[in-house]
C-alpha cells in the first residue's frame, strides 16, 4: 500500500537533522535504519530543553562581565542647555540653600573610577563565575537527561516491536491450528466445540496484534518527541547489542558518580557561589574609595561662567549606620551559604542511593534474562507436546489453548526482560554520570 513516510536525515558535518517526506511509492523498508547514536545526536541538536539549557548557560556567563564592570572606569558625555527667565534666577524651594541658574550651553564628559572597595567586587565576580559554572553543569545534566529519555524511548520501541512479533507468531500459529481443526471437523474427527474454541483463540490473538500495533505506534511517537521531532519515526529502528557485564559491586561506581554527576557538580558550584556572595555582603560595611574627573567647554554662557571647566577629586564613603541593613544582608547570605552546603550533602546521599538502586535493578534484570530464555524453551516444548497430544486425541482444546497462552506469554516476557535490562542499564549509566 502506497503511503507517505517521514525519515530522519542526518547531516554528518553539522550533526543537524530534520524529518523529511519520502516518496509515497517507496516502501518503508527502503529507509535506512535509525541507530541509537543517530537518535541521540538528533535529540541533542533539536530538543528544545537542550537548546534552552545552553542559552541559559550563555546568559549566566554574562553575569561575570556585569560584576567585573565595576572595576573599570565609567565615562559619560553630557550636553546641557539652559535659558533663565531673569538674570540672577535661583532655586529656592526644596533645598536649604539657594542655587543660581545661568544662561548657558555646555558639553563635556565625566569619569568615575573605583579605587578600592576592599575586595567586595572581587567576591561578586567569584560568585558570578561559580554561578556560571553551576549553570554550565545544569546544561550538561540536561544533555544526560535527554540521552536517557532517548535511550528509554528507543528501547521501548524495540520492546514493543518484539511484543508485536510474538503476537504475530501467535496469531499465525492459531490460524493454522484453527484451519486444521476446521478441516478435521468437516471429516467429523473434531467436534463443533473445538472449532468454536479455536475461533475464539484466533480472535483473541488478532486482538492482541491490534493492541501491539497501537503500542508500537505510540512508542514511535514518544521516541520522536524525545528527539525533538514533530513527525513520528517511521524508519526501521536498529537493534542493539547487550552492554558489557555489570561490575561485581555498585561500590566501584560511587567515586565515578561523585566526580561526574553534573547535578552534584552544579550543587557544589552553587554552594561556592553562595559562600562568595556572603563574603561580598560582609564587605558592604567596608569603606569605598572612588576617583572622579570632569572637563568640558561652554561656548555660550553669561558673564558668571568661564569658557571651559575641569576638575578632579575623590570620594571616600565610610558606612556608619543604616538601621542594620548591611548586618541583615550579611546574615541572610551566610545562612543561605550554609543551606547550600546541606543541599549538596543531601544530593550526594541521593546520588549514592540512585547508583546502588540502579545497580541492583540492572543486576536483577540481567539475571532474569537466562530465566526468561529457559522459560521460552520450556513453553515451546510444552506447546509441542500439547499439540501432539491433541492431534493424537489424548488432549483437549483447553489444554492446547493453555499451552499456547503460556508460550506467547513466555515470548513476550523474554522480550520484556531483554529491553527492561537495557532500560535499567541506561538508568544506571545516568546515575553514575556516564551519559554527560
Amino acid at each position: 500500500m502506497a503511503r507517505t513516510v517521514f525519515g530522519v536525515v542526518l547531516c554528518s558535518a553539522s550533526f543537524s537533522s530534520q524529518a523529511q517526506a519520502v516518496n509515497p511509492s517507496a516502501p518503508e523498508q527502503t529507509l535506512p535504519p535509525l541507530t541509537l547514536a543517530q537518535a541521540e545526536t538528533v535529540a541533542i541538536a533539536n530538543q528544545p530543553r537542550m537548546l534552552a539549557a545552553q542559552l541559559r548557560a550563555r546568559a549566566s556567563a554574562q553575569r561575570i562581565r556585569e560584576a567585573r564592570s565595576s572595576l573599570y572606569p565609567t565615562i559619560a558625555f553630557n550636553a546641557t542647555g539652559v535659558g533663565v527667565a531673569d538674570t540672577g534666577t535661583a532655586t529656592a524651594a526644596g533645598a536649604l540653600t539657594t542655587s543660581s541658574i545661568s544662561d548657558r550651553f555646555a558639553y563635556g564628559g565625566n569619569l568615575v573610577q573605583l579605587v578600592t572597595d576592599f575586595g567586595r567586587t572581587s567576591a561578586l565576580i567569584a560568585s558570578s563565575r561559580s554561578s556560571a559554572e553551576a549553570q554550565a553543569d545544569l546544561a550538561t545534566l540536561t544533555t544526560a537527561q535527554v540521552k536517557l529519555n532517548v535511550r528509554r524511548a528507543y528501547y521501548e520501541v524495540l520492546g514493543s516491536e518484539a511484543v508485536l512479533h510474538a503476537a504475530d507468531d501467535a496469531l499465525n500459529n492459531r490460524k493454522l491450528i484453527s484451519k486444521q481443526i476446521g478441516a478435521l471437523a468437516q471429516s467429523q474427527l473434531r467436534s463443533t466445540l473445538d472449532v468454536n474454541f479455536a475461533g475464539v483463540l484466533e480472535s483473541e490473538a488478532e486482538l492482541a496484534v491490534v493492541r501491539a500495533q497501537s503500542t508500537v505506534q505510540q512508542m514511535r511517537v514518544h521516541l520522536a518527541s524525545t528527539m525533538g521531532l514533530q513527525q513520528p519515526i517511521v524508519a526501521p529502528v536498529a537493534d542493539v547489542a547487550l552492554p558489557a557485564p555489570l561490575d561485581a559491586d555498585p561500590t566501584s561506581l560511587l567515586p565515578q558518580a561523585d566526580t561526574q554527576r553534573a547535578d552534584l557538580s552544579a550543587a557544589q558550584a552553587q554552594q561556592k557561589a553562595a559562600a562568595q556572595f556572603a563574603l561580598s555582603e560582609k564587605r558592604l560595611s567596608y569603606p569605598t574609595l572612588s576617583a572622579a574627573g570632569v572637563a568640558g567647554e561652554i561656548p555660550f554662557h553669561d558673564h558668571t561662567l568661564h569658557d571651559n571647566y575641569a576638575a578632579a577629586g575623590f570620594n571616600l564613603n565610610i558606612p556608619v549606620f543604616n538601621g542594620g541593613l548591611f548586618a541583615a544582608r550579611r546574615s541572610e547570605a551566610e545562612l543561605e551559604a550554609s543551606a547550600r552546603t546541606r543541599d549538596a550533602e543531601e544530593l550526594k546521599l541521593e546520588v549514592n542511593e540512585q547508583v546502588r538502586d540502579g545497580w541492583y535493578r540492572a543486576d536483577e534484570a540481567f539475571r532474569s534474562l537466562d530465566v526468561s530464555a529457559r522459560l521460552v524453551a520450556q513453553s515451546k516444548e510444552a506447546l509441542r507436546l500439547a499439540k501432539a497430544r491433541y492431534d493424537a486425541g489424548l488432549g483437549s482444546i483447553v489444554e492446547l489453548n493453555e499451552a499456547q497462552l503460556n508460550e506467547t506469554s513466555a515470548e513476550i516476557g523474554a522480550a520484556d526482560a531483554t529491553y527492561s535490562y537495557l532500560i535499567s542499564r541506561a538508568d544506571l549509566d545516568y546515575a553514575a554520570g556516564l551519559l554527560n
